[in-house]
């Protein structure tokens, strides 16, 4: 079912592992076009190109898509009970991890009346995109609006694709986890169309303009996420689920192949890759990984994800080859099953998720582990990180100097102003030390 790519003994410069890794091959230039089309109406005709496109992409359109609150105290009231304790742990749990993500103010002291301060100040207002098709994510919801929470942000708005099976409203169960977050403003649109609405505002709904959007969806969310930026600030451009594990001989076969299932059930695009450096726990994964696509709940997604070109299982010389190839790819969630994994940490520096041990699945993480699952995918870990506090801080330093700590340093700005053809901003300086003369 997974194909295997036999690279020992081959060449380990970056070039090479950069062009060894399985992708899949992604049409992001005609994604970008589309989605520029979907935003542009967007500001041009607002609520009724939204609308528009709720027919043309989900089957219809909602009756109001602004959601009313009483529809999510409703959806809240009628939560199945094992579900809501299941959300109440995540929130708790993402709270706490959360929390430790904001930076302390701090002051540094250079000399007699000169202090620099440095202090994190949360964005006024964000939109958080939680992604409908072919799965339900209230748990996105927690992802996204906790860290938001936590870093002070004072207005959030949320939106959602619309959904058939509830006459084209958010699905409950997401409507239920924003109400237990106090999130009010919620929107049921989606698509490209509905991060250009995050971005530019609609003002026939009530939808004022945000200053950062994040959250996952599919390509054209993602080339929404691209156009938009510079607009307003986003976490990354979220591309098709990732899990590359790397496993030696003392792996558990069958607990990896659950979990290269668990990600591929995820979507026929989800890439599920295997490295390891033993040929006979390669075979014993392709074996059981079959056996477990066969009888999963979504087999025919799960058979496609794993035998497309993204998922592979790869064999390497060791384990050195395994961590540079790991870091080559840069996955969006990396499992480490081998004997000394605690060894292996720090050497894997490209992921956007790192889960050490046989009993720390990938499946944790998207739920009660207390870390994000809104996570870099497509190599973007290389430079990109999981969503956290720090996304919706921004640092701004305050600058407090005396007379006496200007002084000590107008020579100085008078030296280099000079050396730049800048005497202005000498002059400025010295304006103070002659006393506004």
């Amino acid at each position: 079912m997974m194909r295997t790519l036999d690279l020992r003994g081959s060449d380990r410069s970056s070039v090479s592992l950069l062009s060894s890794v399985p992708r899949a091959a992604s049409d992001l230039a005609s994604a970008l076009d589309v989605a520029h089309e979907l935003i542009a109406d967007v500001v041009a005709r607002g609520e009724l190109a939204l609308q528009d496109q709720a027919q043309k992409f989900d089957g219809g359109v909602p009756a109001s898509t602004r959601v009313d609150v009483a529809q999510m105290k409703q959806a809240l009231a009628q939560l199945d009970p094992l579900v809501r304790e299941g959300l109440e742990l995540a929130i708790d749990r993402v709270r706490r991890v959360s929390i430790n993500q904001v930076p302390p103010l701090t002051v540094t002291t250079l000399g007699a009346g000169a202090v620099v301060e440095q202090r994190w100040v949360p964005v006024s207002r964000v939109g958080l995109y939680v992604p409908g098709g072919k799965a339900v994510y209230p748990s996105s919801v927690v992802m996204n609006v906790v860290p938001a929470q936590v870093a002070g942000v004072a207005s959030i708005a949320l939106v959602s694709p619309p959904q058939r099976d509830f006459d084209f409203a958010v699905h409950p169960t997401v409507l239920a986890a924003a109400q237990l977050l106090d999130i009010d403003e919620v929107y049921a649109m989606g698509g490209a169309g509905a991060v250009g609405a995050l971005a530019h505002g609609v003002p026939s709904l009530g939808l004022d303009p945000v200053d950062v959007i994040t959250g996952p969806g599919n390509i054209f969310v993602a080339a929404a996420k691209r156009l938009v930026r510079g607009v307003v600030g986003i976490d990354s451009e979220a591309g098709p689920t990732e899990i590359l594990i790397i496993a030696d001989a003392s792996a558990d076969a069958d607990l990896v192949s659950a979990d290269l299932v668990s990600q591929a059930e995820h979507d026929p695009m989800a890439a599920a890759v295997l490295v390891t450096n033993s040929a006979e726990l390669a075979e014993a994964v392709q074996v059981r990984v079959a056996e477990r696509a066969a009888s999963t709940t979504h087999s025919a997604r799960v058979a496609e994800a794993l035998s497309g070109p993204q998922s592979a299982v790869i064999l390497v010389d060791d384990m050195s080859h395994a961590v540079a190839l790991s870091n080559a790819y840069a996955p969006e969630h990396l499992e480490v099953h081998v004997a000394d994994a605690e060894a292996l940490v720090p050497l894997l520096i490209n992921a956007g998720a790192i889960f050490v041990g046989s009993n720390s699945p990938v499946s944790l993480g998207d739920y009660a582990a207390g870390s994000n699952h809104v996570l870099p995918t497509l190599g973007q870990a290389r430079f990109s990180s999981a969503l956290g506090a720090y996304t919706f801080l921004r640092a701004q330093q305050v600058i407090r100097y005396d007379a006496v700590g200007l002084s000590d340093v107008a020579r100085h700005v008078r030296a280099l102003s000079d050396a730049e053809n800048l005497p202005a901003h000498g002059d400025a300086v010295d304006a103070r030390a002659d006393g506004g003369q």
